[in-house]
């Protein structure tokens, strides 16, 4: 294959890669690149310098192209249209001329409570920490200096997209993690915007809240072109044209929605790897809960969303101590080998962990009320501490919050979930996370073979819609008939014994916080 105008490109940047993939057609990925970066915890502030976001954004796309070449010995210069995702929610604030105010604050971040609580309560509509509404009103309750002059507010993926296109908009999926959207004007919610200029007017800012937020399209729209200094900015070595396309941008809970085929009312996904997040459509509004947030579909269809902050950081860590006691012992072992290994040696642990107890809590966890996290790993007396119950322990922890969410929504809002598409990493091995997962929600779940390309996957499949859509043809309809009506996929259910364990370690999880609590205070 050598006609690359008939491919798009998907780039997202995630918690801890960030990826490219080229997607032909048929939503077949034809190649892909990668660069591998870590958040950082400056001065009490989850972040990533900038200057690390250019590099790494580039250092992506140039192992793209190498992957291109490698496969078909062509020089990558121009595709059908492109797509940029990263990481939702977040505080990205600039001036008219784009300058950077303060530190990319992430979503990682649990230090906007005074200020989403008091819109939670304003607006009768959980805001949670991570949202960019919540990080602007902190700051404007912190009196912080450079609000006055504030043109622009962001998140990464509207950053990047600005970058390549010059154009100051996003998807709507990502734009409902910024500020609460009205899905049946497709836009903000004009009458809580409309509270919040009232309620930041005796401040005297000379803008209102629309003024400084991106535009928001929906999945479909033109989202403006690649610009001569945005393809240069993407590939310094000046092969990229500019001129091609750009699809709205998009957060990673819409790009997941989209990888997994969970974009019509009913169905769902949950997404896991740094952190792990269930995304539910709905067909109503839903009450007020604190561990649920309201999004949307990249098509503005509302959505459920539980989001963790936490999921496999812990995990990643003690991976990382098993390769150093490989090493020191002289025993040569792949890092991704030893990650398939521990998994599967979880399936063989007892289903409510023999007595072995783990907190993943890097962060602080908005789902449980904390504001900040302490790993911990905790056993009774008389625990079985195995390895298999040992890592069946941190795998059950990487989804016990998550858990508590879900019951929210079946329990008290009788939201009916028939099955859960898994995707991230922590789906990697098979049929490992599907099992756990399916234990946690009680429900079957299914991982496509697509599911290891995650959101860069999710994001190139929008910028094919855009392209390649039929008139009225919707962005369900697309997605079922032209991309998943033969994909393939596996399905698993939990046992009743996998179910019953994950209750009792849950129900011990939850009673034990104080302990978590009293950990993130003194250690």
């Amino acid at each position: 294959m050598t006609d690359l105008c008939e491919t798009v490109l998907g780039l997202e940047l995630g918690s801890t890669r960030i990826k490219a993939v080229l997607v032909d057609r048929a939503g077949t990925p034809l190649a892909s690149g990668s660069f591998d970066w870590e958040n950082s915890l400056v001065d009490g502030v989850w972040t990533y310098p900038m200057a690390q976001v250019h590099a790494g954004l580039r250092a992506c796309y140039a192992d793209l192209k190498r992957d291109v070449r490698e496969k078909f010995g062509v020089t990558l210069r121009r595709v059908g249209a492109i797509g940029v995702s990263a990481m939702m929610h977040g505080y990205l604030p600039f001036d008219k001329d784009m300058r950077q105010f303060a530190e990319f604050r992430t979503w990682r971040n649990t230090i906007t409570g005074p200020a989403a609580a008091e819109l939670s309560e304003l607006f009768g509509f959980n805001v949670p920490q991570r949202w960019s509404a919540a990080h602007l009103y902190q700051a404007v309750l912190n009196g912080e200096e450079h609000l006055p002059r504030l043109r622009h507010l962001t998140t990464l993926a509207g950053y990047i997209h600005y970058e390549l296109t010059g154009k100051h908009v996003m998807g709507i999926g990502e734009a409902s993690g910024m500020f609460p959207i009205d899905s049946a004007a497709l836009d903000y919610d004009g009458a809580m915007a409309d509270k919040f200029d009232a309620l930041i007017a005796p401040r005297g800012f000379d803008w209102k809240l629309r003024d400084v937020l991106p535009r928001v399209l929906t999945a479909g729209e033109d989202a403006g072109a690649l610009t001569e200094a945005g393809a240069l900015f993407l590939d310094p070595e000046g092969d990229l044209e500019p001129g091609i396309p750009l699809a709205p941008c998009e957060g990673d809970a819409g790009t997941g929605m989209a990888a997994t085929n969970s974009v019509r009312v009913g169905t769902g996904n949950v997404s896991a790897g740094t952190s792990d997040f269930a995304m539910v459509v709905v067909d109503r509004p839903l009450g007020v809960h604190r561990e649920i947030d309201m999004v949307t579909t990249p098509a503005g269809a509302p959505v459920a969303m539980v989001h963790c902050n936490n999921c496999t950081s812990d995990i990643n860590a003690w991976v990382g101590l098993f390769d150093d006691f490989a090493s020191a012992a002289g025993i040569k072992i792949d890092r991704g080998q030893l990650f398939t290994l521990l998994f599967k040696k979880a399936l063989e642990g007892e289903p409510d962990c023999g007595g072995v107890l783990s907190y993943n809590y890097f962060s602080g966890e908005g789902v449980t009320d904390l504001d900040e996290g302490r790993p911990l790993l905790a056993r009774d007396p008389d625990a079985r501490l195995t390895l298999a119950n040992f890592m069946r322990a941190h795998l059950l922890s990487a989804l016990a919050t998550l858990k508590i969410g879900l019951d929210i929504l079946t329990d008290q809002e009788r939201v009916r979930i028939d099955r859960l598409y898994g995707h991230g990493g922590f789906f990697k091995t098979p049929g490992v996370g599907q099992r756990m997962l399916s234990a946690a929600a009680g429900v079957p779940v299914s991982v496509m073979e697509t599911a290891g390309e995650g959101g860069p996957y999710g994001m190139a499949l929008l910028a094919g819609y855009m392209l390649w859509r039929e008139d009225g043809e919707t962005l369900e309809d697309y997605l079922e008939n032209k991309i998943f009506a033969s994909a393939a996929s596996s399905t698993l259910m939990a046992e009743r014994s996998d179910i019953d364990g994950f209750n009792a370690f849950l129900e011990k999880y939850v009673r034990c916080l104080p302990v978590e609590r009293l950990a993130a205070r003194l250690l």
